[in-house]
């Protein structure tokens, strides 16, 4: 069996700063030690956390806290979130991916200079509800073609458009083209200020896997069932093979799914640990 790996599968720079940061704090002694939220969207992680003593809580645990170190992931949290640490005395630790704290800085900005903020992404991700958190004025969640249809702009008010870091770039381009055929007053809609800030890692890992897919029998996509951008790399696989399967751990590997198969691709989320997709690749090779 022929094995293809992306070499853009598994931990990107955001999620590789996160989890370290953790592990070094849990080697540094401190306690107690929370995160809010998972801490990513990879269930083996956050287990061998857990058993080092890492507890998982949510923003309304905060007002319950009398001590420990609070880590707030990668995803990043709302202007609230903050300003209840600093009220709560709590010490903490940001961890926020960088290219999520430019989004932050843009809506800030631009709503408090009156732009509607319109933000493509899946508004009951936790990176999107950061985002909102920081609008000083009106927003708009957009995730489908239908929403972008049915979306009606304030012709008195210009619109800054961003995007969730890991949105799929290909449907993030078609939405911006939906939105711009809209009209004001029958003239072609000038003031929409659109600002790509899907992530370089996603757009590359995307092209990858797109690519990869479209080459081999078989094609693999490795990571938490929770994980925003790998439901995506999923999704774009899919259309260009379509043997394509979402397994978590080689434990999910089944001898059906190489059936007529000789050439197998592999991709991996943003957070899915290296050893995993090396467990995975291992398995492929030596069982089928």
């Amino acid at each position: 069996m022929e094995v293809k790996t992306a070499e853009t599968a598994g931990f990107c720079f955001g999620v590789k700063r996160a989890v370290d940061k953790v592990y070094e704090l849990i080697d540094s002694g401190v306690t107690p030690i929370y995160t809010l939220g998972p801490i990513i969207h990879n269930e083996e992680v956050v287990t061998d956390l857990e058993k080092k003593g890492v507890q998982v809580i949510s923003e309304e645990d905060l007002d319950h806290l009398e001590k420990g170190t609070v880590i707030i992931r990668s995803h990043g949290v709302g202007k609230a979130v903050y300003d209840k640490l600093l009220e709560r005395k709590l010490s903490y630790v940001d961890v926020t991916c960088p290219f999520v704290l430019k989004i932050h800085r843009i809506v800030e900005k631009e709503s408090r200079e009156g732009k509607h903020i319109l933000i493509i992404g899946d508004a009951s991700h936790p990176e999107v509800q950061g985002i909102c958190g920081w609008v000083q004025g009106t927003y708009t969640v957009i995730k489908s073609s239908e929403e972008a249809e049915a979306y009606e702009p304030d012709s008195d008010r210009k619109i800054c458009v961003v995007s969730q870091t890991t949105f799929n770039y290909n449907k993030f381009k078609d939405l911006v083209e939906i939105l711009g055929k809209k009209r004001y007053n029958d003239n072609v809609l000038d003031i929409f200020n659109v600002l790509n800030t899907i992530c370089n890692a996603t757009e590359e890992r995307q092209k990858e896997a797109r690519t990869i897919a479209g080459e081999v029998d078989t094609m693999l996509v490795v990571g938490g069932r929770h994980s925003s951008n790998t439901q995506k790399l999923f999704e774009i696989c899919k259309k260009e093979c379509g043997n394509t399967y979402y397994i978590q751990t080689p434990v999910d590997l089944d001898s059906e799914m190489f059936q007529c198969s000789s050439y197998v691709g592999i991709t991996a989320g943003a957070s899915t640990p290296k050893k995993i997709i090396e467990e995975v690749q291992e398995h492929v090779r030596i069982k089928f």
